[in-house]
């Protein structure tokens, strides 16, 4: 029997009610009533796709592409020499210094003849999978806001990124795990923190769940109960059971507020993690050989290397998208900087960052390749900018007029590159691309047209491209 309604309440629905009534018809007439359910999903692709998952590796801090994947010859001939003859330019921090080749020697590989920088030997032995855009570029210099624009293709933070668009157009391909999983840095979040996962205006429960990944932490905060709360199984069931009566007259109360509706279904998801979760992360049963690519024991690249042995398993076990991030939160370190924002000696932290990149990257390519799953898995590769050709002390300033990304896997066409730096690596020459033509390739490759993916939001159809965005048919197989 429902409890009595107070004065109050009566009152309310009584006028809430007829206003009700007439918001409704209004908003028949204007055809603003919501048809589905907001956490609803498209989840169908508008063509064939030619992959179903993406792994996304992502280093924060700005990775400098002149010493990594951009060789340039005449960068090394006008070594010390003045970078700006006439001294009118400024760097984001600091004035241009002499021209800097890379710090690394250059090599060719492959039967594609790619030149690698020797800092990535093991990456170097993978060219022949890998597609290379050498003429990326970001609208700002500042960390945070270039991060939100290669995740979210806007410099300001609220807008969903393409790990939340995603699992929008396409759904998941499993129920126990999230379709979107973010591995995060053991030393932290990257700049900007949790924004570069968050579905913004779509319906939350497309947001990225965060797996911790460092050996024995709990993968999941607060997945399971505390061991001195006790009860058992069946006061656990009793719990959920009372809390989805609860949250059910609490929607029925609200409707369309997916942050609610979010959260039941992260709810429901949670009881299932708890099965799924301790042995999608559980290494235990990987092979030496295994292991050993990775490098899980090394005490520098072992993080790492557990993040991208994670993200081959989500990937077998269906999960949509999964986004790595190589570097923290930026920080000035008296040793070793936290990413790869190389200011004050790049030698000492690229020097550092390269091995842990170039070993996981490369374990990750090899063991989907061996697996079979390669051909359906797109991965990704990239930084929100890259890094001046010119000294900065011992290091390299923030250069968003030019920078690398690198896609391998699910249809594209390795051994390849599109676009190009000028001479020096300073600004982008042939093909500038921007991460709207990315975005726009990753969703072809997955079936989706980036231009018909989208979602209406204050009186604007939106989508992950904006207004922008071409897809890079060169480097499809």
């Amino acid at each position: 029997m429902n409890a009595p309604l107070s004065r109050r309440e009566l009152l309310w629905q009584l006028g809430g009610g007829l206003g009700g009534v007439s918001l409704a018809a209004l908003l028949a007439d204007e055809q603003l009533l919501a048809r589905e359910s907001s956490t609803a999903t498209q989840a169908r692709p508008h063509y064939a796709a030619r992959a179903k998952a993406v792994v996304q590796i992502f280093c924060p801090g700005g990775a400098s592409h002149v010493d990594l994947w951009d060789y340039r010859p005449v960068l090394e001939q006008r070594a010390g020499k003045p970078f700006d003859p006439d001294g009118k330019l400024t760097f984001f921090a600091s004035k241009p210094g002499n021209c800097q080749p890379s710090y690394w020697k250059f090599r060719q590989h492959g039967e594609c003849g790619r030149w690698i920088s020797d800092l990535l030997p093991k990456l170097a032995q993978r060219v022949d999978d890998i597609a290379f855009i050498h003429s990326m570029q970001s609208k700002t210099a500042l960390h945070g806001p270039a991060m939100f624009m290669a995740n979210s293709g806007f410099i300001r933070p609220g807008f969903p990124c393409m790990g939340a668009w995603v699992t929008y157009g396409l759904g998941c391909e499993t129920d126990d795990l999230p379709a979107f999983v973010v591995l995060p840095d053991s030393r932290g979040l990257p700049p900007g923190g949790a924004v570069n996962w968050g579905a913004g205006f779509l319906p939350a429960v497309h947001q990225g769940t965060i797996i911790e990944t460092a050996a024995g932490k709990a993968p999941i905060a607060d997945l399971f109960p505390p061991q001195e709360i006790g009860g058992g199984a069946q006061s656990e069931r009793d719990g959920l059971s009372f809390l989805k009566q609860l949250n059910a007259q609490h929607a029925r109360e609200r409707t369309g507020d997916s942050q609610l509706e979010a959260r039941i279904a992260a709810y429901e998801l949670a009881a299932r993690l708890q099965l799924s979760t301790p042995e999608v992360t559980d290494l235990s049963g990987e092979s030496a050989a295994t292991r050993q690519m990775y490098q899980l024991d090394h005490e520098d690249i072992g993080t790492f290397g557990r993040q991208c042995l994670l993200a081959r398993r989500m990937i077998e076990r269906g999960v949509r998208f999964v986004q790595i991030y190589c570097g923290a939160e930026n920080t000035v370190a008296k040793k070793i900087r936290p990413n790869w924002d190389s200011h004050e000696d790049l030698v000492r932290d690229h020097g550092y960052w390269g091995p842990i990149l170039d070993t996981g990257a490369s374990a990750l390519l090899t063991d989907l390749k061996q697996r079979g799953l390669l051909d359906s898995t797109l991965v990704i590769c990239t930084s929100e900018f890259g890094r001046q050709p010119a000294a900065q002390g011992k290091g390299r300033d923030h250069n968003p007029g030019a920078f690398t990304a690198w896609l391998a896997g699910g249809g594209i066409r390795g051994g390849t590159s599109y676009g190009s730096s000028d001479e020096l690596g300073y600004q982008a020459a042939e093909n500038p691309t921007y991460c709207y033509d990315l975005h726009a390739t990753a969703l072809h490759l997955l079936g989706l047209n980036h231009e018909k993916l989208s979602f209406y939001h204050n009186g604007i159809q939106r989508r992950l491209t904006d207004v922008h965005g071409h897809v890079i048919q060169e480097i499809l197989a």
